[in-house]
């Protein structure tokens, strides 16, 4: 995933949040709507989520150390899961605690035009941020559905910044009702319903993220396509005979380990095998440039041990697996 397009989006979103976030507490404070107070919470907490993101991105660039020999590229999934418990702590369960404080004490929404005007701006520049991360993901989302896309992502900070703006947006529109609706009415229970209902939104989306963070923080493999190019990679039909097992991990979005015990010819010299593996690393890279950290063992390929069954360590849904002497 390409680290700018990432870096474009959360800049961009945090420059319309903090403009939102003032406007919205602006807004709050001559009209008294706990959807604004709720909304410029909302908003401030993005804020602080997007310096979260680039704060875990300019981490992760720093080099390997003798304590860290695999580098920091997973910060950036550290960062992401704690935008997820930012999400719901300060985002959520303030817009939750704040909607049952006005539905259990309503009062009416002064000077309407303040809440409704800056909603109007709020949607118009958030919708200018949601537009500028769907840019970016179109650039690399390819035929994935936005589901896929998401889900499997191993940069976390687009699939972020997308729920963020898309969760913001949605919001906006629920702060609208509300206050639309307290003005109709003359009922401030709306208001309140307004903010009950932004708050459960953002304990959604912050489970979401927080379910996926999690998943790259415990470490996921490479992709699908990407195992098969590495497997075709090592195999050079001369030295290299088979792939006895394979496993690959993701020590950032943009680095990953590869590990594999690979059949070679029995008669051939110690020499032999070590400039077929050096070859092999190198088609591997070439195939996969993020395969940086690669480590192939060879061993004898057996058709008697074959025959005994699968090998105990092969990778579920990797090369097919076969038994070594």
């Amino acid at each position: 995933m390409s680290a700018s397009g990432g870096t474009k989006a959360i800049v961009a979103a945090l420059a319309a949040n903090l403009a939102i976030a003032v406007s919205k507490f602006v807004a709050f404070a001559f009209s008294g709507s706990s959807s604004m107070l709720a909304e410029g919470v909302h908003s401030l907490a993005d804020s602080g989520n997007q310096g979260l993101l680039l704060l875990g991105g300019k981490k992760a660039q720093r080099e390997a150390t003798p304590q860290h020999p695999f580098g920091y590229g997973r910060e950036r999934y550290i960062y992401a899961f704690l935008v997820s418990i930012v999400l719901f702590s300060v985002g959520g369960m303030f817009a939750i605690y704040e909607g049952y404080e006005k539905i259990k004490e309503p009062h009416e929404i002064e000077h309407w035009y303040w809440p409704v005007g800056v909603l109007v701006f709020a949607i118009i520049a958030e919708a200018f941020s949601f537009r500028t991360a769907i840019k970016e993901s179109n650039v690399l989302r390819g035929g994935k559905s936005w589901k896929d896309f998401i889900r499997h992502a191993k940069a976390p900070e687009l699939p972020v910044v997308l729920l963020e703006d898309f969760g913001a947006l949605v919001g906006l529109v629920l702060a609208l009702g509300g206050v639309g609706l307290a003005l109709i009415t003359e009922n401030g229970v709306w208001d309140g319903i307004g903010t009950l209902c932004i708050g459960i939104l953002l304990i959604l989306i912050a489970i979401v993220l927080a379910a996926e963070t999690k998943s790259l923080l415990l470490g996921e493999s490479a992709g699908a396509e990407n195992v098969t190019k590495i497997a075709k990679a090592i195999v050079d039909g001369d030295t290299v005979t088979r792939v006895i097992h394979m496993r690959t991990l993701h020590l950032g979005p943009e680095e990953l380990l590869v590990a594999a015990k690979i059949a070679v010819q029995h008669d051939e010299t110690a020499t032999e095998v070590a400039t077929a593996i050096n070859a092999a690393e190198a088609r591997i890279r070439e195939a996969v440039p993020i395969a940086r950290v690669i480590y192939l063992e060879p061993d004898i390929y057996s058709e008697t041990e074959a025959a005994k069954g699968p090998d105990p360590e092969a990778t579920p849904g990797g090369p097919t697996p076969t038994a070594e002497h």
